[in-house]
């Protein structure tokens, strides 16, 4: 099955990409969650828009890309929310929440880029990774505050 993804799949794609894979992965996984839509000649324009839209959104080139790791790896962010007695938090910090704190220190992050190892569910200092370019990574240092 020929499908064009939508959304970056691990293992098999960017958004833009055409791939090929099995029928039932595409029909039972890929294009329920809304990763691929099937090809067609006219899905070359979506293909364009695709494309277009990630390339808004991504790193321009690998210098600025290490030029936004040096900036993430040099602040630690403060996240404020909710918490309880002893320091745990009432739910988890989301990728949304971690994003939305780089933004208001001038740091803007594509969400999907963040990458939370265990969940992060007390208060203190922790550290976050971002999948800045294919080349760069960068580590966040993020002191969870109660609100």
């Amino acid at each position: 099955m020929k499908l064009i993804l939508t959304q970056e799949v691990g293992g098999l794609g960017a958004p833009g990409d055409i791939v090929e894979v099995k029928d039932g992965y595409g029909r039972n996984f890929l294009i329920p969650r809304g990763f691929a839509i099937r090809w067609t000649k006219g899905g070359e324009r979506t293909i364009e828009s695709i494309k277009s839209a990630r390339s808004s959104r991504e790193v321009r080139d690998l210098d600025h890309a290490q030029e936004i790791r040096a900036k993430l790896e040099e602040t630690t962010f403060n996240l404020p929310v909710r918490a309880g007695d002893g320091g745990r938090l009432f739910g988890a910090v989301t990728v949304s929440d971690i994003a939305g704190a780089l933004a208001e220190a001038g740091v803007t992050v594509d969400k999907r880029k963040i990458i939370v190892g265990n969940p992060i569910k007390s208060l203190g200092s922790h550290q976050v990774g971002v999948k800045l370019h294919d080349d760069v990574d960068a580590t966040v240092n993020l002191n969870v505050v109660s609100a």
